[in-house]
């Protein structure tokens, strides 16, 4: 990577299409797992004008209510005016659920021998030392300013604003360091009595100066609702579709992505499961002080424990050799699915709280892939 570069990341409101989507896959899995922990579900929702639709695999000893839950994170995220182009009481929602594939639910069984994974796939975590959170900046700041949005919305000190809208940031990186947020693009739905001179104005100052703080100078430019007013949004405006928003999921485009949708899925599901482990590791090694950035990938085989590869790469920042390193992370680190889900404690609802912002780089007690407990055991075991 060169030294000094622009680097854009993207981040989207809770009421983006797509996103609401991963929420109404991840309240369904919350509900089912609350209920009967061992939940095998694999739900995918598309929403469009007027209507919601709800297709997958669940198997369960529990119930959800799908159309409750559905019209209930519609509610939630602010569709409760039609003029927002879908409205939580009248939007049309199908549901077409089966159970599980036996030959599926054979294969990761829970028997004698170890649980399988729940698919066959490979996942990316990543970490590096430009954040507190040991996140790359430029999708901190886009989360940031995405939260900052909805809280403008939600409190009303922006009136008028819709529950649509994504950000964008671009910052600049001088010796390999953030220097400066160069660009910052938003996309913010409104209504139709919503002045857009003003509106661009009150963003700058409530969201976008507050959010970037001294790394907004007089060079950065703003670039709010681009193309014109943003009245027509949400569903009416673009479709949306579960696991459609992985960069904006993980870690911006500045890691690889195993492509495997986060949102719906159980934690047997090494997509999930295997990410959130993968991201644990990496980023309790830029804790350890083992690299100052580690992107390290797992794969898995349905039906099989053991990953069948672990890659570690530390762009020449590492303290050790990669190959040592990855001794290091099997010792010290549970890699099948079932010792992940038993580490993390994955079998709770904790999932609809993921499906927005991100699901690393947020300091919230349940998300255990986030800790660095054992950062210095690792340390010692490398003898630092």
């Amino acid at each position: 990577m060169p030294k000094d570069f622009l680097f854009t990341s993207e981040s989207v409101n809770e009421g983006h299409p797509d996103k609401v989507c991963d929420q109404i896959a991840d309240a369904l899995l919350d509900s089912l797992i609350a209920q009967d922990p061992d939940s095998r579900v694999a739900v995918e929702c598309m929403i469009t004008t007027g209507s919601v639709h709800v297709a997958g695999e669940v198997t369960t000893r529990g119930f959800a209510d799908v159309q409750q839950i559905t019209r209930g994170i519609l509610r939630e995220v602010g569709y409760t005016n039609p003029e927002f182009g879908i409205d939580y009481q009248d939007a049309g929602v199908w549901v077409s659920l089966h159970d599980q594939s036996r030959e599926i639910a054979d294969g990761v069984g829970t028997g004698a021998r170890p649980q399988g994974a729940g698919d066959q796939g490979m996942m990316f975590g990543y970490a590096c030392d430009e954040t507190p959170e040991l996140m790359p900046l430029p999708i901190m700041i886009a989360h940031r300013l995405c939260m900052r949005l909805s809280e403008a919305r939600r409190e009303r000190l922006i009136p008028g604003l819709g529950p649509d809208g994504k950000s964008q940031v671009t910052v600049e990186y001088r010796n390999g360091r953030p220097a400066r947020v160069a660009e910052v693009v938003i996309a913010q739905q409104h209504g139709r009595s919503i002045v857009e001179s003003r509106l661009r104005q009150e963003i700058i100052e409530k969201v976008i100066k507050p959010v970037c703080g001294p790394l907004w100078d007089g060079s950065s430019r703003p670039h709010i609702n681009a193309a014109g007013t943003f009245i027509l949004g949400g569903p009416e405006a673009d479709t949306g579709v579960t696991g459609r928003k992985l960069m904006a999921d993980t870690y911006g485009g500045m890691a690889r992505n195993g492509g495997g949708a986060l949102s719906g899925k159980d934690p047997s599901k090494v997509d999930r499961s295997g990410a959130y482990a993968a991201r644990w590791i990496a980023k309790t090694i830029v804790a350890a002080g083992l690299a100052r950035r580690c992107e390290l990938q797992l794969s898995y085989v349905i039906g099989e424990a053991s990953p069948t590869s672990i890659f570690i790469d530390t762009f020449g920042t590492g303290v050790r050799e990669e190959c040592e390193i990855e001794r290091l992370v099997r010792a010290r680190f549970p890699l099948t699915p079932q010792e992940i889900i038993a580490a993390l404690d994955l079998k709770r609802p904790i999932y609809r709280k993921t499906s927005v912002f991100g699901h690393f780089g947020r300091q919230d007690p349940d998300f255990g892939w986030e800790r660095t407990d054992r950062a210095d055991d690792l340390r010692k075991d490398a003898g630092l």
